[in-house]
């Protein structure tokens, strides 16, 4: 499983860049503040942090809408980012813009990172200023004690492998 990194920049008020990236390749896609994406993005993978198998998040994008899907398989999570025209579109239509195959460690050390340096470059104040919402600290710190709980459970049963951890 190669590398992968998160990125959210904030642009105009309301609105942000998010990019994934891996050894595989890359997508960007934009986020509108209209609906709760962050929050949602750090709620979906403290979801799978805790063992649920499949979850999802949504962007809205205006007009388009951007969806994570997430399938846990042990250790592993395979990630879709897909396009679709609009919020009403099924789940299986849209165009898959980036996928990949990550450790949920990886993922959720990911999230927390993107999340972490927007909060030690701009603070809570400027993010709620130019997002026009506010920091999600509370999602964030439900990931972060998620990420720990799994670290340590992992680390007691030897389910891990040193490069997932």
């Amino acid at each position: 499983m190669s590398s992968l990194a998160i990125t959210w920049t904030l642009g105009s008020h309301g609105w942000a860049s998010v990019k994934v990236a891996d050894d595989q390749g890359e997508a960007m896609v934009i986020a509108s503040f209209i609906t709760d994406a962050p929050e949602e993005f750090l709620y979906a993978v403290a979801r799978l942090v805790l063992g649920d198998e499949d979850t999802r998040a949504e962007f809205e994008g205006e007009p388009q809408v951007y969806r994570w899907f997430f399938h846990r398989d042990g250790s592993a999570v395979d990630v879709r980012l897909v396009r679709v025209d609009d919020a009403q579109a099924p789940d299986g239509s849209g165009v898959v813009l980036w996928s990949g195959r990550h450790t949920v460690t990886a993922l959720a050390r990911s999230a927390v990172r993107a999340f972490d340096l927007i909060d030690y470059e701009q603070g809570v104040k400027a993010y709620e200023s130019q997002w026009g919402r506010p920091f999600p600290r509370t999602e964030l710190e439900g990931l972060r004690t998620a990420l720990r709980s799994h670290q340590r459970a992992t680390a007691t049963d030897g389910t891990a492998s040193p490069a997932g951890r």
